[in-house]
């Protein structure tokens, strides 16, 4: 696919994003680092937790979510995925080491910029599925996206 500018998004364009299986090392990792709490960290005492088991934190899942949608066709954005914020974030379900994740990606709006010249907003809901196709995560953002002309 090619490089992606302002009018190439039209409301209800929908893109899905390759598919990533967590392990435990990396849940593990990115516990100790950014959410030292024993459930992300210690799978014997998170059997005893609210997630019965080692669960990754709800921003790695996030995190995963912003890879994805970097290596999917919304990563060709002329000028890269430049966020104005998150109007939205959810975790639905918690996500496990083994857990296969991937992204479908949804224009929601798009309004060109009355204060930047050869810009545009694209506001799009990500949503992240594991492989039994239930929503992990959802979150709506707003994008910069740079106009052709």
């Amino acid at each position: 696919m090619s490089v992606l500018y302002f009018e190439d998004f039209q409301v209800g364009d929908k893109f899905e994003s390759e598919r990533l299986t967590l392990t435990e090392a990396d849940v593990v990792a990115f516990g100790k680092q950014f959410d030292p709490q024993y459930f992300h960290t210690d799978k014997d005492k998170a059997v005893d937790s609210f997630f019965k088991g080692l669960a990754a934190s709800g921003w790695h899942t996030s995190a995963i979510t912003m890879r994805l949608v970097v290596g999917s066709p919304i990563g060709k954005i002329a000028n890269g995925v430049i966020g104005l914020g998150v109007d939205e974030l959810r975790w639905f379900t918690p996500t496990y080491a083994g857990d296969t994740l991937r992204v479908v990606i949804e224009v929601l709006e798009k309004k060109a910029s009355q204060s930047k010249q050869g810009w545009g907003v694209v506001k799009m809901r990500w949503q992240t599925y594991n492989q039994r196709d239930e929503v992990a995560a959802s979150l709506v953002t707003p994008l910069w996206v740079q106009c052709r002309s």
